[in-house]
């Protein structure tokens, strides 16, 4: 009997508008960063949210076509193997390779000199906690 693993295929999010304050958040976001966890940056489109900490990446996938779901991935920066950012005219593409093998592509779509450098740090913060934790 042959066996495969299951490999979900690689996910691309766009995201548009950006979430300083923490308080801007929907509430079921915010119960998912723990005690002490400090927010960093948040972003959005109509259905999905990614939400940035200082130990970990939130990412809300809600779909509603026909039946509605919602996924959340929580993905400690620790478990990230590789990242890439990538600099476009008003685009900021993030590329991340999981240790599970798991691929996730983030769009920011409509950005600016201001928001580029605030996701800079944010990509800037992810890497220097995972080398943290080597």
């Amino acid at each position: 009997m042959a066996y495969m693993k299951f490999k979900e295929l690689t996910k691309y999010f766009n995201f548009k508008r950006e979430i300083i304050d923490e308080k801007e958040l929907p509430e079921y976001a915010k119960e998912y960063i723990e005690l002490g966890e400090k927010f960093a940056l948040a972003y959005m489109n109509s259905k999905d949210f990614v939400v940035f900490t200082d130990k970990k990446m939130l990412l809300f996938d809600r779909d509603s076509l026909g039946m509605y779901y919602k996924k959340i991935h929580v993905i400690p920066y620790s478990s990230i193997s590789t990242s890439a950012i990538n600099f476009k005219p008003n685009l900021v593409e993030l590329l991340f390779s999981l240790d599970s093998g798991y691929q996730l592509h983030l769009n920011f779509v409509e950005m600016d000199h201001d928001k580029k450098e605030r996701l800079k740090q944010v990509h800037k913060l992810m890497m220097h906690i995972k080398t943290m934790r080597l």
